[in-house]
Order: structure tokens, then sequence, then C-alpha cells
């Protein structure tokens, strides 16, 4: 076996003179000592959620792994997300069959949203004998992972349960980036540059994208910041106004009298709080499509309040970029957290997630990954980055400006001041 690595990896870099300076992961790579033979494994990969670039490539990268790194011949897929596990069979998973799939998008697994169940999941684990399961998805897949987690260890089963962050978005704490953000920054360029065009070859053309983001404005922002050719960026965690002095309209109307053309760019999340809220059977509320609101009300307030006429055009890639392959970036970013998985898997570490911390792949407790979502600090630099690219006003009242500063700035200190999570991994949740 390859030597081992005992390294720890450093949580934060930057830290606030009176923040806590010691959180620490363990880092992730093979270990000299393997807990499971390699004719004892039967593991299972199972896929939750929406669909995001790269979702076949860290299927292909664990069997593939499992396979030619630690002889393991047992792998199943569990078809259909959570629901799978007690609902419809498995897939039987071998280097042959997943040999050409991270050249296709979507999921060969299927997903689904819902569907966890966890004395019924847990159930099916252990009636059929499975001790690695490998959870591909979100923050809400990965809270369900940490309640399976849960369950087997409170049932005293030798199972490891480990998962690989999955999110578009991009909004799971901890890690620095997730697979499929870079490719979906690289379709949404497509659309961005689709509505130049439109709005270039119009008098007072507007062009109008919505990105993906519910709660996290990164693609967004980084996609403004990559184009040069939007005018205005638009996210969740920078509230804005439509009307009145330094509202959205005044700066249309500005922009168009300057340009004589505009791309707007808004995060599915955006403006929520100008939307009239609903709420479905559970009484949890709904986001609006904010795309076709705001579309809207610019053209009423042109249309009725202004002299100016416009042309908008209106353009959603949304379920485009979600489908599509995962490009070079994003094969070898899946491909590490594959292999990181599989090693930590096979050395008996279990109720972790892996993923890259400051530039190193870390094994992080479930806890960490859940507690919070990542989203963009409205105060960082990197916003303000992207406002200097747009040249667009902040759209903030001074008051907002300070309570987003008392805010967000505890949040980025953590409380350890010890390996403490190291130790979690390396001590605590051994199988």
């Amino acid at each position: 076996m390859p030597p081992t690595y005992q390294y720890l990896i450093n949580f934060e870099v930057v830290v606030q003179e009176n923040s806590s300076r010691g959180t620490h992961f363990r880092r992730a790579g093979p270990r000299q000592k393997v807990y499971f033979e390699s004719d004892e494994v039967h593991a299972c990969i199972v896929t939750c959620g929406g669909l995001c670039p790269g979702l076949n490539t860290v299927i292909r990268e664990i069997v593939c792994g499992l396979y030619y790194m630690y002889g393991v011949k047992r792998v199943m897929g569990i078809n259909g997300g959570y629901r799978g596990f007690y609902s419809k069979n498995l897939i039987p998973l071998t280097p042959k069959f997943v040999n050409n799939i991270h050249k296709r998008g979507g999921t060969i697994l299927g997903t689904s949203q819902g569907g966890h169940v966890t004395k019924k999941i847990v159930d099916c684990i252990q009636d059929r004998g499975i001790n690695q399961v490998y959870i591909i998805g979100g923050d809400g897949t990965q809270r369900g992972a940490a309640e399976i987690f849960e369950e087997v260890r409170k049932r005293g089963l030798k199972v490891s349960v480990a998962g690989i962050p999955k999110t578009i978005d991009n909004d799971i704490p901890v890690i620095d980036k997730s697979f499929g953000f870079d490719t979906a920054v690289e379709e949404a360029q497509r659309a961005i540059s689709a509505a130049h065009v439109e709005a270039l070859s119009i008098e007072n053309g507007i062009g109008l994208v919505k990105l993906m983001g519910h709660y996290s404005g990164f693609i967004a922002m980084y996609a403004t910041l990559a184009s040069r050719d939007v005018d205005c960026c638009l996210i969740p965690e920078s509230p804005f106004y439509l009307e009145g002095p330094g509202g959205l309209f005044e700066y249309i109307e500005k922009s168009l009298k300057e340009h004589g053309h505009m791309v707007i760019v808004v995060a599915e999340g955006a403006g929520q709080d100008l939307v009239s809220a609903q709420s479905d059977a559970e009484s949890n509320k709904l986001q609006q499509d904010i795309g076709l609101w705001i579309s809207q009300k610019i053209k009423d307030h042109f249309s009725k309040h202004e002299k100016m006429s416009i042309n908008l055009k209106y353009i959603d890639p949304t379920y485009m970029i979600c489908a599509v392959p995962s490009n070079a970036s994003d094969n070898v970013c899946c491909t590490l957290l594959a292999q990181s998985a599989v090693h930590g898997a096979m050395a008996g570490y279990t109720g972790f997630v892996t993923g890259p911390v400051n530039g190193r792949h870390a094994y992080i407790p479930f806890n960490r990954i859940i507690e919070k979502q990542n989203r963009v600090v409205i105060t960082d630099r990197m916003w303000a980055r992207a406002l200097s690219s747009t040249n667009q006003p902040s759209f903030l009242k001074p008051r907002v400006i300070v309570s987003d500063q008392e805010e967000d700035l505890p949040a980025q200190v953590l409380e350890d001041d010890s390996a403490a999570d190291g130790d979690l991994v390396e001590k605590d949740v051994k199988c």
C-alpha cells in the first residue's frame, strides 16, 4: 500500500485578529492500514437531488477506484435516489459498465427529491449486507446521510457512510468549491453572450439571463466577472429595490441612455422579498420565478411610466446547464473527490464528507457540512469586484451594509480552537 498521510488541513488561512486559530480536518488519501478486506466489501452508490455536471464522472471513479486500487468486485448502484433503497432493484456496477459514462450528462443511476426514510434505508443496507455507502448530493442529501450514519452507529453496524458533496450552486460550506460549478459558470457564458448579442442588435435592447442560485449567488457573480458583458448582477444575498432614486429602474434607464443596450444577470433566488410569497402543502415557502417576474415588471414600468421604449429578451438556460457533461476542470475535481472517498471508506472512516479545503482534500464530519449554507458575503472583496466590473450601484442603504457587516463577519469565525474535527474523523468514526 502507498504510505499513509496523517497531515492536518487548516480550515482558515486568513483569520481575524480576535478569531479562533486551530480548526483542522484530517487530510484525505490512502492509509497504510486498510480496515476492509477487498472480498468482504459490498459497496453501493446513490445520487440524490437535482442534476449537476459531473455526477457520472464521480460514479465512474468510485467504481474504478474500488476495483483497480483495492480489488473490490461488488459495487451496486441505487436506482432513483434515497427511495431506491427500499423501492427499486440495485444496478450492478463494473468498470466496463461505467467506462464511458463520464461523457454523458445526468446520472445513470437516476435521482429524485426526498424519499428519505432513515429506518427503511438502513434496513435495506443491513438486509443486503452492504458495508460501504457512497452518497452523492447537496446539503439536504448530506443531512439525510448524517441521519443514516447515526442510525447505522446506533445499530452497531460495521458500515462506512461517505458523502460526496454535490451542488451546482456552490453553497456547501467549508469546502473550496463543489464539482459542477466550473462547468456551470462556463456554460452560463453562452447564455450571457446570446443575451448580449440580442441586446446589441436592437434599439434599447435588454438581455435578461436567469441563472441558478436559490440561496447563493456564486454562479451569477462568477459568470458576471468572467463575461465582462454584464451591466447588472442581482443575487439573493444583496437586496435591491425597483422604483425610486437609486433603484433598478433608474439604473436601467441611465444605462440605456448611455450605451443603448444592457445585459442583466439575475440569480433565481434574488429579490424573493419583492415577490408575493406562496407556500406548498406543508407550509414551506416556495420561491417564485424571479426572471419572469422582473422581466414583466421592467416591461410594465417602461410602457407606463417612461417615454423610452425597450426591447427585452429573456433567457433561462437552467436545465441546459444542469444536464451537460462536466468540463475538464470538473472532471479532475470529480476524480479527486471519488478517490478520496474510496480511500477513506476502505480505511474504515465513516460519517464524513470529502472535499477540498484550502487546496487539499480532507475528511470533513457531516455536522460541519450541514450546519449552514455557503453564501456570498456582500462585504467581501469578490462581490466588490463584481460591482466594479458591472459599474452598477449596490442598491443598498447604509444601514443594510452595517447590519451585514455585523452579521456576516462573525459567521466566518469558528469556535473550535483545537484539531477536534480531525480527531473526530480519526478516532470516533471508525467502523
